[in-house]
């Protein structure tokens, strides 16, 4: 039997009553086939984004954030709208995760759980471009628009609508089955590569998952014996 899809759940509100946060707890509570989620909860406790202090040590907080990524087979965000985009908070998160290149070619996707009329469409292109920029795999299959009302919201903090379960099931399904053997990232790291200039942010990107990939040769020679 395969171990099971790790899935980091990443919410971009710090609302206590967020229906963002409600849809990723309901994904913890009523699990998937497959999967093993777990929700990021630092948000809060992330320091402003400085590139000046994208160096070792980092912050508690950041070093976090980026071991949970790169522990994880895939990420799910689910985020509001504020103003026609990213919560500030919520792109402060993002900002972090660029420089450590853990996110790297990692399978992502996101719930929009908006009732607006525009559904959040600024917001959720913001994070497209986000996403794009720090090189993850997008898997639009996984990638769900379900509005949820305030009052689908039990006093628990949960969803309980099957029609809605259901509908989230099968977004966590779909980034499930689109996970990439982690044995093989740094070989798509390297293949890649082979067409564009290798820089260091992909190296290390290989490294959290390929122990002793320091260099572009040492990534050959993983892929080569993979």
């Amino acid at each position: 039997m395969s171990a099971p899809c790790q899935i980091l759940l990443v919410c971009g509100s710090l609302r206590e009553a967020s229906t963002n946060a409600a849809v990723l707890r309901t994904i913890v509570a009523a699990p998937v086939a497959g999967v093993s989620a777990t929700v990021f909860d630092g948000l809060a406790l992330l320091p402003h984004f400085n590139p000046d202090d994208d160096t070792e040590p980092l912050p508690a907080p950041v070093a976090d954030l980026r071991a949970r990524i790169a522990a994880a087979d895939a990420v799910l965000f689910s985020t509001p709208e504020y103003a026609g985009a990213l919560p500030g908070s919520f792109k402060n998160l993002l900002d972090w995760t660029i420089g450590g290149g853990e996110i790297y070619q990692k399978p992502v996707a996101w719930i929009n759980v908006s009732t607006m009329p525009t559904g959040a469409a600024g917001a959720h292109a913001s994070l497209r471009a986000v996403l794009g920029y720090a090189g993850t795999r997008i898997i639009d299959a996984a990638c769900a628009q379900i509005p949820v009302a305030r009052h689908a919201v039990g006093e628990d903090g949960l969803i309980h609508d099957d029609a809605l379960r259901r509908e989230i099931a099968a977004a966590v399904a779909a980034l499930r089955d689109a996970r990439t053997a982690r044995r093989y990232i740094g070989c798509l790291v390297v293949e890649r590569c082979d067409r564009t200039p290798l820089t260091s942010q992909h190296v290390r990107a290989s490294s959290h998952i390929q122990p002793g990939v320091k260099s572009a040769d040492d990534a050959r020679t993983t892929c080569a014996k993979s």
